[in-house]
């Protein structure tokens, strides 16, 4: 079989859909690499996506991709339950389409909130969706997954990559004010405390500041509800700057913020990757001096107190080493 590393590959994605910026953002980024030099190797594919009118979905990819690497960006901002009926129809239309590898790029892995059964007759939907990629694809990357040890329901290779060291560099490079004054990093679970630390390392290493971990620990009655919260550190008289994964209707962020003001903490910013914003961005507003968000999902609101942070230069590396054939470990250890 011939190397990976000497076959032309695509990017596809459905030109109607809300990641279609997102896409021409990391082609375009793509086309620079080595001088340009990639332009005839690399192709920009639509996926056209048609609906009967009992609303079944029908798609066609609309070039020759045979024994191409194809690297499928999927929306995720679509609802889930017509994501979840997309991915497996693309990758399958690639599969016969005698597509030479197919990596699914989900910068947002939706349904990855229950994966355990926590209790009688629940379905772990976290494998049910490995399961499903892992059918027809080669390959998955994607971003901050809710819970890392996800990767392995999957029968295939999944690169998570992570956000922090994107976000510290763009968070602290456009504000450094929050440098000047003793700061502290906030998991608001117990479950974010390594994202947290990833990113006091990372601020560590490239500012040479030093910042301190606070956690939150919350109690749920049940889904979506909070009851006990508590706050373990000290945050009086710093700034504090909230780093979760997922902001659904914002209430997990909003009492961490209410805690940690009752707490004597300063100004509190907020740092999401995957914003859904189920009750939109008003309601946040008094609780946050800013909330920076990633582009993982097109989500965007014309608001002084929200600001997006472009991912699309990580994906763009983790795609292009991919189809190389290259490490990815760089990205993962700040080396860029």
């Amino acid at each position: 079989m011939a190397s990976i590393i000497e076959k032309p590959f695509a990017i596809l994605a459905n030109p109607e859909g809300k990641a279609w910026d997102f896409t021409n953002s990391v082609y375009a980024k793509l086309k620079e690499k080595e001088g340009g030099g990639l332009e005839s190797e690399i192709k920009m594919i639509e996926v056209k996506m048609a609906h009967f009118r009992d609303g079944e979905l029908k798609l066609k990819i609309t070039e020759n991709v045979r024994d191409k690497i194809c690297f499928y960006i999927h929306d995720c901002s679509l609802k889930p339950a017509e994501w979840f009926a997309q991915l497996p129809l693309v990758n399958f239309a690639l599969k016969y389409a005698s597509a030479f590898e197919i990596i699914d790029v989900v910068p947002y892995m939706l349904f990855s909130r229950q994966d355990r059964k926590d209790e009688s007759r629940v379905a772990i939907s976290a494998k049910v969706v490995a399961d499903m990629i892992s059918a027809y694809a080669n390959r998955v990357i994607t971003l901050d997954l809710h819970a890392p040890q996800i990767q392995g329901f999957y029968s295939i290779p999944l690169d998570n990559l992570y956000s922090s060291l994107y976000a510290a560099r763009h968070i602290f490079s456009k504000h450094p004010e929050l440098l000047k004054e003793e700061l502290s990093i906030m998991s608001p679970d117990a479950g974010g405390v390594p994202r947290a630390r990833q990113f006091i390392d990372d601020i560590m290493k490239k500012y040479n500041k030093d910042a301190r971990l606070v956690t939150g620990y919350k109690y749920r009655p049940k889904a979506g509800e909070i009851g006990d919260y508590r706050l373990l550190g000290e945050v009086k008289e710093q700034n504090v700057l909230v780093v979760d994964d997922i902001l659904d209707s914002g209430g997990t962020l909003i009492r961490a913020s209410k805690t940690l003001k009752d707490a004597g903490a300063k100004d509190i910013y907020a740092y999401v990757t995957h914003g859904i914003f189920t009750e939109g961005f008003e309601k946040l507003k008094p609780y946050f001096k800013k909330v920076f968000v990633s582009n993982s999902r097109n989500v965007f609101f014309d608001d002084n107190q929200f600001e997006l942070i472009d991912l699309s230069d990580l994906f763009a590396e983790a795609i292009y080493r991919t189809a190389k054939g290259m490490s990815l470990s760089a990205l993962f250890e700040g080396q860029l």
